[in-house]
């Protein structure tokens, strides 16, 4: 493919150099010269030093032919603009990164729409959602999202006690939109049916539209084992999608911002959430709060060192784990030597987001279930597909494969038996590994 990539800073180099190790050719712009310089002594690509929102910069850099622009410098409204101005000039498909929640969240306009853009990305807001998963369930599989979290996927251990122990899928009363993808049991994985017992050593995989999620998990897990407790240090907008995706009752959530001004706006809103106008890391503050009782502490601050020493000194002070958002990449190595759990890097987010939006591929494995035993694919349907327009029910699927999302148009959603596939629809189907060439002939990926 040929790309181009506007910003030479930690998102655009990054991208900039897994992309071009994947064979694409790549060409770089930027204003800045010691950018481009150190991208060129490091990398194959092409650059070229302009501004990317002028139109002649980018028919300069070959957008008429791109067949993807990135816009990924640090001004959202210079990406907005490139990537509007990119799909003008001819690129076939042009991606923006934002920071703002606003431009993010589409307020007062939907600027994707308006200015023709094809993707926004938003590396802080994708990273909240990495964290929110890991949160959820320390299982929480390392798999795609379907449509920024409307979909989830989990694991875990089944209750003594659960509903679900010894009954019948087919007797549970699972939400419409929820369903057991997988189960381990004694050393051993398979996909069930609706004939499948639930016992109460078994390790499930249960997938489920997030409205109804925890609804549908209740019944294989009891859930009175005490709310997480999660402590949160800053409070940038990060943090407010991080506690809109933790709100329910497993969760309380004390979130520390020592401007004034901001906390007393986070408080306002999020109701749900106990705001502290303090340090976390302050030894009083720390005592005064029993934070040392926490479950988890995230720090989300925007400097990189202040993250890395409060999850060290939370660490030390007896919390349980320690997570923390690193922008720079030269840290990540370091992290666990000092007793930090978990890192999160917003780049490595932001270009794994790129990855996944430039590959066509029409069928490929996203991840392993049970490694050997069951896979995860993503699979776009072909328009000669034999299953078009017939009910799931009615496609012979088992014991080999389970749809578990179907992704049709801007909708996704875990489907019913009675929901029909289209041609174009992008599936996540979870099968038997090795079963690729079956899978992708029923459903004409490729």
């Amino acid at each position: 493919m040929n790309i181009i990539i506007c910003g030479a800073g930690q998102v655009g180099s990054h991208a900039a150099e897994v992309l071009a190790a994947a064979n694409n050719n790549i060409t770089v712009i930027d204003t800045n010269g010691d950018r481009l310089r150190a991208i060129e002594d490091t990398m194959d690509v092409a650059t070229i030093a302009g501004n990317c929102a002028q139109a002649d910069i980018l028919r300069e850099a070959g957008c008429a032919d791109a067949d993807l622009l990135v816009a990924a410098t640090s001004s959202d409204e210079v990406n907005l603009l490139s990537a509007s101005i990119a799909k003008a000039v001819g690129a076939a498909k042009s991606i923006a990164r934002v920071h703002h929640i606003a431009f993010f969240e589409q307020r007062g306009l939907h600027y994707q729409d308006h200015l023709g853009i094809d993707q926004l990305i938003c590396p802080e807001y994708s990273t909240s959602m990495a964290i929110a998963r890991t949160l959820r369930n320390p299982g929480a599989l390392a798999i795609e999202d379907f449509a920024r979290g409307t979909v989830e996927m989990q694991e875990f251990a089944v209750s003594r006690k659960a509903q679900a122990v010894g009954r019948k899928l087919a007797d549970l009363p699972l939400p419409a939109g929820t369903r057991v993808a997988a189960i381990s049991r004694k050393g051993g994985s398979f996909l069930p049916d609706a004939t499948t017992v639930i016992g109460d050593d078994d390790i499930i995989i249960l997938v489920g539209n997030a409205a109804v999620y925890q609804e549908a998990r209740k019944l294989f897990h009891d859930e009175k084992a005490g709310r997480k407790r999660i402590v949160i240090m800053g409070g940038p907008a990060m943090g407010v999608w991080l506690c809109r995706a933790l709100r329910d009752r497993s969760f309380a959530i004390r979130l520390f911002e020592t401007d004034r001004h901001r906390a007393e706006e986070l408080a306002e809103k999020l109701g749900w959430v106990t705001v502290i106008n303090a340090d976390p890391t302050d030894r009083a503050v720390f005592e005064d709060e029993n934070l040392a009782q926490a479950d988890v502490f995230v720090a989300l601050l925007d400097d990189d060192e202040q993250n890395i020493l409060g999850c060290a000194w939370a660490k030390s002070m007896g919390v349980q784990d320690a997570i923390a958002v690193v922008q720079r990449p030269n840290y990540l190595h370091l992290l666990k030597h000092v007793g930090i759990d978990k890192a999160f890097s917003p780049r490595r987010v932001a270009v794994k987001e790129i990855e996944n939006l430039v590959d066509e591929s029409p069928l490929r494995r996203t991840a392993s279930l049970a490694e050997g035993i069951i896979d995860v694919y993503r699979l776009r349907v072909g328009k000669s597909a034999d299953v078009l327009g017939r009910p799931l029910r009615e496609i012979n699927l088992s014991p080999n494969w389970i749809v578990a999302a179907i992704q049709h148009g801007g909708d996704v959603h875990v489907p019913k038996a009675d929901d029909t596939i289209d041609a174009g629809d992008t599936l996540l189907v979870i099968g038997r590994h090795g079963r690729e060439g079956a899978l992708r002939k029923l459903f004409n990926a490729g």
